[in-house]
């Protein structure tokens, strides 16, 4: 399941996919690719195939590993509609951005490059004027690929250069456009692929960089803050986290999740064994509970926000999560998942299963987002979001 901001997005797409948008852009598309954490394209792939199945739209997935990129082809060509709605990126967990491929272009004169790429977009292509909204040359995101990340750096400027003059890029950077997409293996060759407004992500390589704050107790915090703001609209951040609400912090110490609840107003039980930062506790929004997680029970029998990072096998963490929420302990949560060294998808997704399944059996109308997000290391980040917290 995913939030209403991502369904009133979705009902908005036939608009923008039948509208000016598709008229100024006409290609064909026969792949798609996406972006990963390296040493997860297996997963990702397991992924990708069984959305492919659930939606019949059949192909298959190939990978090289350790590339940190999965490209699966399908067997007949896309409709433009298609490659706007299909596989939507919110609903893949180990995908970090969704592209529509038409092709890949060979750069064999390093001293004219760009004359290459305009040629093949002229060729295979009808852009019409201002039809982009931005571009981005891209590589993949492991350390082979920062290699080609200071060529990509300095090839952007006179690339969207040449995109501007012939006329096909918006003269500020428009999201509500279609981007185009070079991917970058190396200097001599690279992908071209477009990515559609609603269903991608808005930074470069899908990733969501964050500044450490200064006063952050661990680098951890940087795990929340990304859910937050990739979870949450503005809309629902505002309704759903809200000055004087309260929550439980499982696994708390030193603080890194304590301290997004914190720094938004909200008071926080603090559970764990080791030791809180102390800039944290002189707040007075945090009350330290020295207890077990797994036994833990919230001091007024119900908090807003149940939040979670211990380091337990991830069917006892689920099921923990689940019990709250059917118990009406906590309104809504957001939790880490620690995954195996095999099979992670498969597992991932059918402790996922068994949550919805267990949520609806009880009637709690409720909103499931999951993700492996850029600040996760060997874990997934779930939110659920239930009762006063939904936006109609």
């Amino acid at each position: 399941m995913i939030s209403n901001s991502f369904n009133q997005e979705t009902s908005n797409k036939d608009s923008v996919c039948q509208g000016s948008s598709s008229k100024r852009i006409a290609l064909e598309s026969k792949s798609m690719l996406f972006y990963c954490r390296e040493g997860y394209e297996a997963d990702l792939a397991a992924e990708l195939e069984q959305v492919s199945a659930n939606q019949h739209l059949y192909g298959y997935s190939k990978f090289v590993p350790h590339n940190a990129m999965v490209q699966f082809h399908f067997y007949e060509s896309l409709s433009t509609k298609q490659q706007f709605e299909s596989f939507a990126l919110d609903d893949c967990i180990f995908a970090r951005q969704r592209l529509c491929v038409i092709g890949s272009v060979e750069l064999t004169d390093a001293a004219d490059r760009i004359s290459s790429i305009v040629d093949y977009l002229k060729n295979n292509t009808e852009l019409s004027q201002h039809s982009l909204g931005d571009i981005f040359a891209e590589h993949a995101d492991h350390e082979k690929g920062k290699e080609v990340a200071k060529f990509c750096k300095k090839f952007t400027v006179p690339l969207r250069q040449a995109l501007r003059k012939e006329g096909w890029l918006s003269s500020k950077p428009n999201s509500g456009l279609p981007f185009i997409h070079f991917v970058f293996s190396d200097s001599s060759e690279c992908t071209i692929a477009f990515s559609y407004p609603k269903n991608r992500h808005s930074q470069p390589l899908g990733i969501s960089r964050l500044k450490f704050p200064n006063d952050a107790p661990s680098r951890s915090t940087l795990k929340l803050e990304e859910a937050i703001q990739l979870f949450m609209s503005p809309a629902q951040q505002s309704l759903c986290l809200q000055k004087g609400m309260t929550a439980v912090d499982l696994g708390a110490c030193p603080g890194g999740w304590t301290y997004q609840l914190v720094s938004r107003g909200i008071h926080v039980e603090a559970v764990d064994n080791g030791a809180m930062a102390e800039t944290l506790m002189a707040t007075g929004l945090v009350s330290y509970q020295a207890a077990d997680g797994f036994k833990y029970q919230p001091v007024d029998g119900h908090v807003d926000w149940l939040v979670c990072d211990m380091i337990e096998k991830p069917e006892r963490v689920a099921e923990l999560m689940t019990h709250w929420l059917c118990d009406r302990k906590a309104t809504s949560t957001i939790f880490n998942l620690k995954l195996p060294m095999k099979q992670r998808f498969q597992i991932v997704a059918g402790l996922i299963a068994n949550i919805t399944n267990t949520l609806n059996e009880r009637q709690i109308k409720h909103q499931l987002r999951a993700k492996h997000l850029y600040h996760d290391r060997d874990e997934i980040t779930v939110m659920i979001l239930t009762g006063a917290h939904l936006l109609e």
